[in-house]
């Protein structure tokens, strides 16, 4: 269980390439898993009011992603509600969120979020860094 003040679960970045590259309406948007998974860790830890997704500056082609418990809404964040599952984007995450989808993905091997973006324009090999 992940405790305050360190990241609460690891992400991937996937470049997505289709016809409609148009952002959503929605900021970011959740799969059924994702939003699964986020409430379950929510429900885990009942002093965060949901995940906060943010980018920081690393890797090898420049941005990732970052998620952590949020225990209040900033400012300028981006509230996002999705049946029940509550994501807040950092102000600095936003433009580079815009028509994301966030899913989660478990296998044999590793479990994680995974943010299908449709403006990345490049991405590291090992898919943890992205630049837009």
């Amino acid at each position: 269980m992940a405790q305050f003040g360190r990241t609460a679960v690891s992400a991937v970045v996937r470049a997505v390439r289709s016809k409609n590259a148009t952002p959503r309406k929605a900021a970011l948007t959740l799969t059924p898993s994702a939003v699964h998974k986020v409430r379950e860790l929510l429900q885990e830890n009942t002093n965060a009011i949901g995940l906060r997704v943010g980018v920081r500056t690393r890797g090898c082609n420049g941005l990732s992603y970052t998620l952590d418990y949020a225990q209040e809404k900033g400012k300028f964040d981006e509230e996002v509600v999705q049946d029940g599952a509550r994501i807040l984007i950092d102000a600095k995450a936003q433009m580079t969120l815009l028509g994301t989808e966030m899913d989660y993905v478990s296998d044999k091997l590793s479990s994680e979020f995974v943010f299908n973006n449709p403006n990345i324009t490049g991405t590291c090999g090992c898919g943890e860094s992205f630049t837009v």
